[in-house]
């Protein structure tokens, strides 16, 4: 069966998910659509990247991606199909795409351009190409090829012998703090090597292995099931107690 997954900053409380989802079974009523999440912050391309590329790689290849999420401050985005890791991802050309992988695109198309969905792009312009697409339509028999995309660059990390530092990522619907440190880096340049892990007004030195290993109230750093530094605090929201936000600096230094 084919599938499309839906990722947008809309919300559950109105009609604008399924008004979308309506428009694609439409189109293609044997389609199974998937909903990624609806939470995201309005207009917060970083998050819903992090979100997207945490989980797009887990459908099977040939899986469509509707994205919805733009900023509204900008001026609205052209809209756009491509190729990527053998997925389809259709929504805004406003950088998120190019978050999502290091690899080469393999084709882009213009589907629609600003005005051209009127004030709701993500049903008129984005769910009839992601239905044409789970349908096997060609990519480039739903739009005009484009040379390139918008491409945002990642926050990276700034690493050396002696330190690491990174940034928050993404904060989970507990307040746990998602950082773009990973385990391999960080087994790398620690390597039997002391450290010491400043976090907003907090300091620590020791990595745990799961939330079971301190009690509530208490603070925890770990590596997660993607391979990234983890902060949280067991019971509690770490992004509010600990004062720390989206892109926030973790610093880690090694002795």
């Amino acid at each position: 069966m084919a599938i499309i997954t839906f990722l947008s900053d809309f919300g559950i409380r109105d009609h604008y998910v399924a008004a979308v989802k309506a428009a694609i079974i439409s189109r293609n009523p044997g389609v199974n659509v998937i909903d990624i999440s609806h939470s995201i912050a309005p207009g917060h391309i970083g998050q819903a990247s992090f979100v997207l590329g945490s989980v797009f790689r887990d459908f099977p290849p040939g899986t469509v991606h509707l994205v919805a999420v733009d900023d509204p401050q900008k001026v609205q985005s052209p809209y756009i199909a491509l190729k990527i890791e053998d997925h389809f991802f259709v929504g805004p050309d406003n950088g998120l795409f190019g978050l999502l992988s290091n690899l080469e695109h393999f084709l882009v198309v213009d589907i629609g351009g600003p005005g051209v969905g009127g004030t709701f792009p993500a049903k008129d312009i984005s769910a009839p190409a992601a239905a044409d697409l789970s349908m096997g339509k060609p990519i480039a028999e739903i739009g005009s090829p484009l040379s390139t995309f918008k491409k945002m660059l990642p926050r990276h990390l700034r690493a050396n012998q002696n330190q690491i530092i990174g940034n928050v990522l993404h904060i989970d619907r507990y307040g746990n703090l998602i950082t773009n440190i990973d385990k391999k880096t960080f087994d790398k340049l620690t390597n039997g090597k002391s450290y010491f892990i400043t976090f907003g007004r907090e300091n620590s030195q020791r990595i745990n292995t799961g939330y079971f290993e301190v009690d509530p109230g208490d603070s925890f750093i770990l590596f997660n099931s993607q391979g990234l530094l983890e902060i949280g605090i067991k019971q509690g929201n770490a992004s509010k107690l600990l004062g720390l936000e989206y892109d926030s600096n973790i610093v880690i230094n090694i002795r």
